[in-house]
């Protein structure tokens, strides 16, 4: 079975696939389409940004889509900077300006209250117009500065207690079991796995 996954994103596809080695799903990359729609991000949820993704990009393939949407939630920033965590520090701001901005915010706030959670809004969208819905949340908290190569995003900020490393010190088998996209892809495969022995 053919799923595009609505993003350009290579890391999140290569990570995402591995997830989904054991199900037969063929994951595709949205870099192999020509033209593809803007999708402006505004919803209010992360859920209603993964749904409203997931739909124009089936509408525009007409294949089953993968959507997602995730960012990071910080609690002494009220939230932020949730739904706008890939464009933090502007439109086009990479990760390392997004988590500069961020550590500039969290300057003078001390370790305990740096805590903060990854949530991922995972949607899968049919052709026919219904759509099954997972969600994962990853608790941890940010540190001073950033540790790790591997990942992407917040993931050299974020310290995983549990596990005495930062997300981006992981390796990918470990991440992918923990991660609040992990859960919500764990999910996903349940769902597929007893979807496929019926």
């Amino acid at each position: 079975m053919k799923i595009v996954f609505a993003s350009g994103n290579e890391g999140k596809v290569k990570e995402i696939s591995s997830m989904l080695s054991e199900t037969g799903i063929e994951l595709v990359s949205l870099n192999n389409y020509k033209d593809v729609p803007e999708i402006v991000e505004d919803g209010l949820s992360f859920q209603e940004n993964a749904l409203k993704k997931a739909r124009i990009i089936c509408e525009f393939t007409g294949e089953t889509t993968l959507a997602d949407d995730s960012g990071l939630m910080v609690d002494a920033l009220n939230g932020e900077p949730g739904i706008y965590s890939s464009r933090y520090a502007g439109d086009k701001a990479t990760d390392r300006e997004n988590n500069a901005k961020l550590l500039a915010k969290l300057k003078n706030i001390t370790a305990e209250k740096r805590t903060a959670a990854f949530h991922c809004s995972l949607i899968l969208y049919r052709k026919d117009g219904t759509y099954e819905s997972f969600e994962g949340r990853w608790r941890g908290r940010i540190i001073e500065e950033e540790r790790g190569a591997n990942g992407f995003g917040y993931d050299p900020l974020f310290w995983v207690p549990e596990l005495k490393k930062t997300a981006a010190e992981l390796p990918p088998e470990i991440k992918n079991k923990v991660s609040h996209r992990g859960q919500a892809v764990a999910q996903l495969k349940d769902w597929l796995l007893k979807k496929a022995a019926r």
